[in-house]
């Protein structure tokens, strides 16, 4: 589903992702793991098209290297931030609709709905007197109100108590399952990825130094590299 080669991100003239080589299969969740300031979330605006890359980027078979950021968003790739970002101001129905622009539709899919229903309750309320974890499917929603094939989220469990991270889990599962897309998760909590990922990628000073499969995976070895 997503192939990226040789990919390269530089600020000015330090590159701090260095030819980056991996893939993500139809369906799969892959995690990518590593301390703060490893290069995780540098690699996910690259991948989006917030910053620019060198290298390939392709998504299921599309190059995407020289895309702007809502070109790729309509050959199907879509992104959750960081911190969430979404509009405080506007209403939770309104925050969704803004995902659909790539598509021809006018209104928020229930089926959005069905997998947050606690957004159904707060459709009128203002998106920035929700809570964190509430906010952060806000955001996941308006993520795959594009009808992406994939969907990139940074750091999602930043900031939300134990208990929501637990149901984020299971809901994106859930995502994967019925809806039939593949998942990059960018992630520090390495319990968070072992409920979730097919597979773990450890990212260490821009680049992978570890690849571990669920059935296979060595949690000391792991837990070793995100530890200070």
């Amino acid at each position: 589903m997503l192939n990226v080669s040789n990919h390269k991100v530089s600020y000015g003239q330090s590159e701090v992702i260095h030819g980056l080589n991996f893939e993500v299969k139809p369906n799969e969740i892959v995690a990518i793991m590593g301390r703060n300031g490893m290069g995780k979330t540098t690699l996910m605006k690259s991948l989006i098209g917030v910053l620019p890359s060198d290298g390939s980027i392709k998504l299921d078979n599309v190059e995407m290297t020289n895309m702007k950021s809502h070109q790729r968003v309509a050959n199907g790739m879509s992104f959750v931030p960081q911190g969430r970002m979404i509009f405080s101001t506007m209403t939770v129905k309104e925050n969704i609709e803004t995902g659909l622009t790539t598509t021809k539709e006018k209104k928020v899919p229930q089926d959005l709905y069905d997998l947050f229903p606690v957004l159904l309750e707060m459709k009128s309320r203002r998106g920035g007197n929700l809570s964190g974890g509430q906010q952060q499917q806000l955001a996941i929603a308006r993520a795959l109100a594009s009808k992406p094939k994939m969907l990139l989220l940074d750091e999602p469990t930043e900031g939300i108590q134990p208990s929501i991270i637990k149901e984020m889990a299971r809901t994106l599962r859930r995502i994967r399952d019925e809806k039939g897309l593949s998942i990059v998760v960018s992630e520090q909590v390495l319990s968070f990825a072992l409920d979730i990922a097919d597979r773990i990628l450890v990212l260490e000073k821009g680049e992978i130094v570890a690849e571990e499969t669920r059935e296979n995976v060595n949690e000391e070895k792991i837990a070793a590299y995100l530890s200070v």
